[in-house]
């Protein structure tokens, strides 16, 4: 959903260079962080980049994720290395030994029907194969033995009895392997005649290996249950750390529940942050104690000065004087809130829709052009009064030094990004760091608050950093400047 409000005539703005630099992304840097990224960035270029973009697309984000990676990728690697190793070298030479045993039995069959011809129904030697091997036995009449099957993929069986009746017998046979079937079909081709016996699979392949594997993953699934229900346990603390100090940072009421739990190194955080925040919200009404005292002192002695101002007869160095009161005034109100900062305030929904439309008036007022744009949700949780000094800032100076001004907000679900382009004389590129600072005006361009204090930046990116957001500079298609403000959403 997108809301346009227009408003025609002269706007205001800050000018900008050609490049963009990220004010606030350079003094929140410091050394360490500096070399933990170069770190970084050396690590990542250990693999080729398209397998580091393989990995980093496919890893998850959250650290429950990655440590489930941890617990889970030795545990499969092992199982993969016992089946592999132990279970192909058990499985294999049990399989042979069994294999070479019924083939010798096979071929004590074979000696007996060649070297001692029986009558035609092989009563005698079909009766000892069933009664001492265990094996079914019948002679077939002389002819070609059956096509060749297709050999499965994976059949340790068929191997060890191919190799075993090539050894031990070394004539001419065909074997069936394959199906569902508790039987295996052996012919030997014979001078005169074709040896047809089945065999018990269970006498020639050892069948009770998936017992084995069975408990093996059956127990591997039982201890990652555990794992996980425990491992849950240990990042749920670390996980309301994060969201409690998120929501510290956004100046949001963290839970009334939270307390340290979980390991002895996450109740320390806890515990730790539980104390950096008592800290800054002592030091924060202990300062706006000391700026209401200080407010109140100075209002006084210049709301003095004004009703002495009064009953002295008007002329031209009265007049003078009450705009000096009025510029102190001024003065005075822009050092506090610098000061004063967000002075403990807790956020709410407010519509930006409002926020940004009540400055048509102040544009047509200064016969100035006014474009305002917002896509997605116009509904914002922030600090109220903190986040309309930080807009009203931004633009009402826009409006007092340009002739045309765009306001561009886009809320998506991860960030609210708020822009303002203008086409006034700006800012030297090389000072896109320098104004941000307090107390710098920059006379050759303008003024950045009408007490001309120099903290009209210093304030709004003061804002910008309670929000948990950014603030930078870009030179603005308009000609001016492109001050980008990104909040959390």
């Amino acid at each position: 959903m997108t809301h346009d409000v227009e408003s025609g005539g002269l706007g205001g703005g800050i000018r900008a260079g050609e490049k963009s630099t990220d004010v606030s992304s350079v003094d929140g840097q410091d050394a360490r962080t500096v070399m933990q990224e170069r770190r970084g960035l050396h690590v990542r270029r250990v693999f080729p980049r398209p397998v580091s973009r393989f990995f980093n697309r496919i890893m998850p984000r959250g650290l429950f994720g990655r440590s489930l990676i941890i617990i889970i990728a030795p545990m499969l690697i092992l199982q993969a290395v016992i089946a592999f190793v132990f279970m192909e070298r058990h499985w294999q030479s049990v399989t042979n030994r069994l294999s070479a045993a019924v083939v010798r039995d096979v071929a004590g069959l074979v000696d007996v029907i060649e070297t001692y011809p029986q009558d035609s129904e092989f009563e005698t030697i079909t009766r000892i194969a069933q009664d001492r091997f265990r094996l079914r036995m019948s002679i077939l009449p002389d002819e070609d033995l059956p096509p060749a099957r297709p050999k499965p993929f994976f059949s340790i069986l068929d191997r060890a009895l191919s190799a075993q009746l090539t050894q031990q017998i070394n004539k001419p046979f065909w074997i069936d392997t394959v199906g569902n079937s508790d039987l295996l079909e052996i012919r030997i081709k014979l001078e005169k005649d074709v040896l047809r016996v089945f065999v018990r699979r269970n006498q020639a392949y050892a069948s009770n290996t998936h017992i084995f594997l069975l408990w093996m993953v059956g127990a591997s699934v039982v201890l990652l249950i555990i794992a996980i229900l425990f491992l849950r346990n240990q990042i749920r603390p670390i996980q309301r750390l994060a969201e409690a100090a998120e929501r510290f940072g956004k100046g949001q009421q963290i839970p009334a529940d939270f307390r340290p739990r979980g390991a002895a190194e996450v109740r320390r955080a806890t515990i730790s942050f539980l104390q950096m925040r008592q800290r800054i919200e002592r030091s924060v009404e202990q300062r706006t104690a000391m700026l209401a005292g200080v407010s109140h002192d100075l209002r006084t002695v210049l709301t003095r000065f004004r009703l002495q101002l009064a009953l002295v007869p008007k002329s031209n160095e009265i007049e003078a004087l009450s705009g000096d009161i009025d510029d102190m005034q001024n003065m005075v109100e822009g050092y506090l809130d610098f000061a004063r900062g967000d002075g403990g305030e807790t956020t709410s929904q407010i519509s930006l829709h409002d926020v940004l439309s009540r400055f048509k008036e102040e544009a047509q007022n200064r016969e100035k052009e006014l474009s305002v744009s917002i896509k997605g949700n116009t509904v914002i949780e922030v600090r109220p009064v903190a986040f309309n000094r930080l807009v009203s800032n931004l633009i009402s100076n826009a409006l007092r030094y340009a002739n045309k001004v765009e306001v561009n907000a886009d809320h998506g679900d991860v960030e609210l990004r708020l822009e303002v382009h203008d086409d006034g004389p700006g800012i030297a590129e090389e000072k896109y760091e320098e104004v941000f600072k307090p107390f710098v005006r920059l006379d050759e361009a303008r003024n950045l608050d009408d007490s001309g204090t120099g903290l009209g930046l210093a304030i709004a990116r003061d804002i910008v950093h309670t929000h948990g957001g950014n603030i930078s500079l870009h030179k603005s298609p308009l000609g001016g400047l492109n001050v980008t403000v990104t909040l959390p959403a």
